[in-house]
């Protein structure tokens, strides 16, 4: 049987699995399986809350069926794992998704199939971790009666330019034969090609220092804003009088949230310590980028103290909660954070998101979304998210959803706005 005719299946429906699916399923028979049952049955409606899909789109997957039962698996080839690979409050690996994902497929597992991985993990995970329970439950063998590969997933949640098939994808094989058959397969659907790593090892490790690169560039730039503040310097003047230079990058400080850049750095340190390194350089930059929310606030309270604002008895809006802009995914969101700092000073939070879905983020973090208007205004606002409606905004506007009591801090986090005419409609202006 050729790779083309074999069925396959998708394991987890989230903003990962869920374009994957579709593509397949546009050319293929493809199984979306997921053990939630209210999403699948939000997609047997034509519909994706997390707006990575259109309905258009979704319909178009002719060859797509949807599945919360175990037993539909059973008619695939092929299964690609696309579950969450977050970490504990303690920010040690949690493989507990991708454990239970296992074993799922593992008893369905038939001789000759392939199984994928696309989580992100440290290097190794997929035959340390992975295989022992793909073994257990089917009673197979590895690279004797099943196979394994690796191809790390690559999307960016809310973009709609960078998108799956218009990103270059890393694959890998247990054997040389599967390597062939796994590139293969993701060629049929990726428009701009594939790598093809040497090893399973190889393709987990790249990926993981992607986003562990990103984050300690951040990290540098969030360093320099904490001490260009002090200086009395602007942050952003400072980066683009040395952006005139053609090889300086262009990273901005802020926050870093999500599921990839804020989580990713633990699951290569963690296996540096198992291994007998202790990391110095990435758990350096995470630190520093796990700070931010906390640096944020405290400058908040701090130039509201200095404007005579009565602290405790204040409120604050706070506008955005989801961990990027033009996206309802809330996911290690760290304007959580942010607004937890402000809670510990006795500040009132009024927090508001028009693409956040209201009971997630209750459930998520405990914060109830509100209103912030002139009809409903605050003492000083935290612009954490920059939404499109938030950007339409005009500095004078926002600042009529001030009190008029004493001069309102703005903290423009992801500097949407010009810092004089923020200055110029009465704003005292912070941001990284």
């Amino acid at each position: 049987m050729t790779h083309q005719n074999k069925t396959i299946a998708i394991i987890g429906l989230g903003y990962v699995g869920l374009p994957l699916a579709v593509e397949f399923g546009k050319h293929r028979t493809t199984i979306g399986f997921d053990i939630n049952q209210t999403r699948i049955t939000e997609l047997q409606s034509g519909k994706d809350h997390t707006l990575e899909c259109s309905p258009q789109e979704l319909q178009s997957a002719t060859h797509l069926r949807y599945s919360a039962q175990v037993a539909d698996l059973q008619a695939a080839h092929i299964y690609i794992v696309t579950v969450p690979t977050p970490v504990d409050q303690a920010n040690r690996p949690d493989m507990t998704p991708l454990v239970k994902a296992s074993e799922t497929v593992g008893k369905v597992l038939k001789a000759g199939d392939i199984v994928i991985y696309e989580s992100t993990v440290y290097p190794g995970a997929t035959e340390e971790v992975c295989v022992p329970v793909l073994e257990k439950f089917s009673g197979l063998k590895f690279n004797q009666d099943f196979f394994c590969g690796y191809s790390p997933e690559r999307i960016n949640p809310g973009d709609k330019v960078n998108t799956l098939i218009t990103i270059r994808k890393i694959t890998s094989g247990s054997t040389p034969e599967v390597a062939d058959e796994v590139d293969a397969l993701y060629n049929d659907i990726i428009k701009a090609g594939t790598w093809k790593a040497s090893s399973l090892k190889v393709a987990e490790a790249a990926k993981v220092i992607e986003n562990s690169q990103r984050d300690l560039n951040i990290a540098f730039v969030n360093e320099l804003s904490v001490i260009f503040d002090r200086l009395g310097i602007d942050t952003l003047e400072v980066l683009e009088a040395a952006g005139s230079k053609w090889n300086f990058l262009p990273f901005r400080p802020g926050m870093v949230g999500g599921h990839c850049i804020g989580v990713d750095p633990y699951y290569l340190t963690h296996k540096a310590e198992e291994v007998g390194y202790n990391p110095q350089v990435i758990l350096a930059g995470r630190r520093i980028n796990d700070n931010m929310a906390r640096y944020a606030a405290r400058a908040v309270i701090k130039r509201m103290l200095q404007n005579g604002i009565d602290v405790a008895r204040s409120t604050v809006g706070v506008m955005g909660i989801t961990f990027k802009e033009n996206c309802p995914d809330i996911r290690n969101s760290k304007v959580a954070d942010l607004v937890k700092e402000l809670q510990a000073w006795g500040v009132s939070v009024v927090v508001t998101d028009p693409w956040a879905d209201t009971a997630e983020v209750e459930h998520e973090y405990g914060i109830t979304l509100g209103n912030i208007s002139a009809q409903n205004p605050v003492d000083s606002l935290v612009i954490a998210v920059g939404h499109q409606e938030f950007r339409a905004l005009t500095p004078v506007t926002l600042k009529s959803y001030c009190t008029t009591t004493h001069q309102p801090v703005a903290a423009d986090l992801k500097t949407l706005y010009d810092r004089h005419a923020m200055a110029e409609a009465g704003f005292t202006v912070f941001r990284f």
